[in-house]
């Protein structure tokens, strides 16, 4: 039995199918069904080890990608996607996989239509309360549609559509408290504010944290994710703005937090400052009260109706990013951290929330649809 799974370049669609592809591997040792392989079909591998560590085949093909603005890249990057089309039209030929699941983005398109024309059975996932084009598309053929937010399911057929919410990775899901502190040198009974931009960093972000880095350590240690392009930057801005803070050493830089870090972030942390990006289900999946910054919805759209849907499950607080100020953050962070009852609401509402069955819902219909097609072959 053959699985294709195919996603944009994002940490966003890639640890999604990497959860997936976990339940599809222990689900089929469990009901022991013959061999399972298991391919990844993008233009890049976005985390090769991750890859290798599960036994997923990288495959590449190539993919263009169509702005919603005018740019010369688009003229280039239609000959990206003829390329990609044909690519992944020979490679998937070649595979032949009972099914292809696709995660969203540009660079699943290809691959998506490869299936279409050789009349594979499609399984797709959407990440936001608003798909974007491909799967809008694919929805329309697919023979399975999971959404991560209620609101999403309006736009496909309801016949074929479940609310499944977002796979996570069962090691990022569960924080770690125990030794946390010492883990990451942080002070006793100091209340800890986790900054992620995601695994890029956000600049808006890390540049509102860095303003107003002098008065937030007075009163908490801060871990900073910024990314690795922002690392440096953020360090030397630090020094200078903590030159002369007894506190200074509560401010925790990291370019990435790899996933013991993450959970250990995550276990002590009394509120969390995030983009809405995926990143939301993982916090849902901790529990922990966040303050949640979308993008500027001129930029992305998503982000933000993905924002206002995480808030009206009361999990959250949202702050708009042209409302976005160094006092105003740190207005919001002391809100939280000093109002007990506030935050417990927010995690009760955050756990309710998750929906921690996600990855294997989705893993099982992708290998029941597997199984019929190997039948029919």
């Amino acid at each position: 039995m053959r699985i294709l799974f195919t996603g944009g370049g994002t940490g966003g669609h890639f640890y999604p199918i990497i959860s997936i592809a976990e339940e599809v591997k222990s689900l089929a040792k469990e009901n022991k069904l013959l061999e399972v392989e298991l391919f990844y079909m993008s233009p890049t591998p976005y985390n090769p080890g991750v890859l290798f560590e599960h036994g997923i085949i990288y495959k590449k093909n190539s993919a263009g990608k169509l702005r919603r603005y005018f740019s010369i890249l688009n003229f280039f990057d239609l000959f990206k996607t003829g390329w990609g089309i044909l690519v992944s039209l020979i490679e998937v030929y070649r595979l032949y996989p009972d099914v292809v699941f696709g995660k969203g983005g540009y660079a699943s398109f290809p691959a998506l239509l490869a299936a279409r024309i050789l009349f594979i059975p499609v399984v797709i996932h959407e990440s936001d309360t608003v798909p974007g084009k491909v799967n809008l598309w694919a929805g329309k053929f697919a023979e399975r549609v999971a959404v991560s937010y209620q609101e999403a399911a309006q736009y496909f057929p309801s016949g074929k559509t479940a609310y499944t919410g977002q796979p996570v990775r069962d090691e990022v899901a569960h924080p770690i408290a125990l030794g946390a502190r010492e883990f990451l040198k942080l002070e006793e009974n100091v209340p800890v504010v986790l900054v992620l931009g995601g695994s890029q960093g956000a600049q808006r972000i890390n540049q509102t944290v860095l303003e107003g880095l002098k008065g937030l350590v007075d009163k908490y240690a801060i871990i900073h994710q910024t990314g690795p392009s922002n690392i440096l930057e953020a360090k030397a801005t630090a020094d200078a703005v903590l030159f002369d803070s007894p506190h200074r050493d509560r401010y925790k830089p990291f370019d990435y937090l790899n996933t013991l870090a993450l959970r250990m972030a995550a276990g002590v942390a009394s509120v969390v400052v995030s983009r809405a990006g995926s990143t939301i289900f993982e916090i849902a999946a901790w529990g922990v009260p966040s303050i949640i910054i979308p993008i500027n919805e001129r930029v992305s759209h998503d982000q933000h109706t993905n924002a206002f849907a995480y808030a009206r499950s009361g999990a959250c607080e949202v702050i708009e990013e042209d409302n976005l100020t160094p006092n105003i953050l740190a207005s919001e962070i002391e809100r939280l951290v000093t109002n007990e009852s506030e935050r417990e609401k927010m995690k009760v509402a955050a756990k309710a929330f998750y929906k921690p069955d996600a990855a294997k819902l989705v893993a099982e219909e992708i290998l029941k649809i597997a199984l019929e097609h190997e039948v029919e072959k």
